[in-house]
Order: C-alpha cells, then sequence, then structure tokens
C-alpha cells in the first residue's frame, strides 16, 4: 500500500531530563509518529456483490524497453493512478459475459445496452481449474478493453488497461530495483516451476510492497504498450522462472486460439490462451 508519509523535526539534544510542563501540549518530537495509512478505493459493481479494491500508485519515473530502438531502455513519467489489487476473476467478469445486469433501484446509465458483449463460450473457459476467486483466462485483448467499457459505463467511473510503463511501476512497488528471483519469486508468484501447471486462486501468494497479489506469474497481463499496442506483462504460471519478471513482454501469435474451430476467429477468447487474463486500472 502506499505510506502518506508526515514529516517529524528532530528536536534539539538537551541535557538531562527535560521537565514536564502542565497546560502545554506534547512537542512533536514527544509524538509518536502517525501510522501509515493504505491509499485504497472500493468500487462495487452495481447488481452484484463484486467489490473491485483498487491501490493507489504514486507518480514516477519507470524504464522500459524503447519499442523504437530494440534493447535501448527508456525513461517514460507515470503519473499517479489506481489499479486493482487482484487480476480481474470470474465473479467480476461473469456478469459481463453472461449479462447479468442491474435491476431494481439500479439503473443502467443510457446507451448501456449497446455495449458489446462476449460471444458464449463454446468450452468451460476456466479449464476446471477453479471459478470463483481464480483469475479470468483465455480473453483477448479486445474483450479486456470492452469489459473495462461496461465497467466504466455501469459504475461511472473511468475504467481501462494500464500503459506497459504503469504496469511495471505498479509491478517493482512504485521503485526502482532487482526483479525478485529464487525464493523471492517463488514467494510472489505462480510459475512453472510451483504452479502444478494451472493458475491459482488470486491472493495465494505474497503482496509486493504496493499491497497487489500476483503481478508476476499466475495469469500474464493484458497492457497497452509505448506504442499502443497489445501486450501480455509478467510471464504466467506457464513461463519458467527466468520469464516471470516485471520486463517480460509478449504479442499474441497465432499458436494463441489455433485450437479455435471458428472462421474468423474469435474476438473474444482465446481457446489456447490459459495463461491470459487482466488486471483493470481506475482513473
Amino acid at each position: 500500500m502506499v505510506a502518506l508519509c508526515f514529516g517529524v523535526c528532530e528536536a534539539r539534544a538537551q541535557s538531562g531530563k527535560p521537565k514536564k510542563q502542565p497546560g502545554k501540549p506534547a512537542s512533536a518530537a514527544q509524538k509518536k509518529p502517525a501510522a501509515a495509512a493504505p491509499a485504497t478505493l472500493s468500487v462495487r459493481i452495481p447488481g452484484t456483490t463484486v467489490t473491485l479494491e483498487m491501490v493507489r500508485v504514486p507518480a514516477g519515473i519507470v524504464t522500459v524497453a524503447d519499442p523504437r530502438k530494440k534493447g535501448v531502455p527508456k525513461k517514460v513519467p507515470v503519473k499517479a493512478f489506481w489499479i486493482a489489487r487482484r487480476e480481474t476473476t470470474w465473479e467480476a467478469y461473469d456478469p459481463f459475459v453472461f449479462g447479468l445486469d442491474p435491476s431494481g433501484a439500479v439503473q443502467a446509465p443510457a446507451g448501456f445496452d449497446a455495449l458489446a458483449r462476449p460471444s458464449k463460450p463454446y468450452i468451460p473457459p476456466d479449464l476446471g481449474w477453479g471459478h470463483n476467486g481464480f483469475p479470468v483466462i483465455n480473453v483477448t485483448h479486445h474483450a479486456a478493453t470492452q469489459y473495462c467499457a461496461w465497467l466504466s459505463a455501469l459504475t461511472r467511473r473511468k475504467f481501462r488497461l494500464p500503459t506497459e510503463a504503469e504496469w511495471e511501476w505498479a509491478c517493482r512497488g512504485a521503485k526502482a530495483g532487482a526483479a525478485p528471483k529464487g525464493p523471492a519469486l517463488d514467494a510472489v508468484a505462480w510459475h512453472q516451476g510451483n504452479s502444478g501447471g494451472q493458475t491459482r486462486a488470486s491472493g495465494g501468494k505474497k503482496a509486493n510492497p504496493l499491497g497487489l497479489v500476483d503481478m508476476l506469474g499466475n495469469a500474464g497481463e493484458w497492457a497497452n504498450d509505448l506504442a499502443g499496442k497489445p501486450v501480455l506483462c509478467g510471464g504466467s504460471y506457464a513461463d519458467a522462472p527466468a520469464n516471470v519478471h516485471p520486463g517480460m513482454r509478449e504479442y499474441q501469435t497465432y499458436d494463441w486460439n489455433a485450437t479455435d474451430p471458428q472462421m474468423p476467429k474469435s474476438k473474444w477468447w482465446l481457446s489456447d490462451g490459459s495463461f491470459v487474463g487482466f488486471r483493470v486500472v481506475c482513473e
């Protein structure tokens, strides 16, 4: 979580024990520092029992690969933003897929019904690995983008996918430093060496310094690269530990949808994208 810092003046050194003066408040030096306050925002999806917990990520500068100059690092300024504490889970995505719109006192915004919805999956999209509490998988970048549009219309807040710079800054806990390896990586990520060959329920690993879980591994996460193209970040449960790190990037290939029998291929589902998920950002 983001810590809100409070300045404390350093008292001048004095000889002997200072005498207590009745009627006067304690000095700043005598007061205990205020406890760190987590910066979170809870957004309930209307008409459901699902609440998205958003974490504030402070502004900063992150170094990513320059798409115009292969292998050359580029420093990118990042403004403060809110990002979901967890990967998008099935219980948050199901209302979008199956049309569980708000009813009763909750009214959908004008034009809400015109938003595009995913085609119904012809196989269980969770592959039987687990549903409630598990990250959404097998979804295209288009589906993730349309989900953000649906969520924005429903909540009257601006939701979107992160940029790769925002994603990496959040993944690193809003600070520069080496990527976790060995036991440190095992503590925060599901990867090929410890996942058992499937995604796991969200939150089963240690959170990063901002309180975000599963930023690395489990399901890779859709973002938009510096050129605005869809890119998957962070590695997944299927990747070797060496390929699970904040700088990991993958672009969709034919193999991600190879066994889809439809022609043309679905623009909503990836038949072979069991490692593909996403996390939302709120402006």
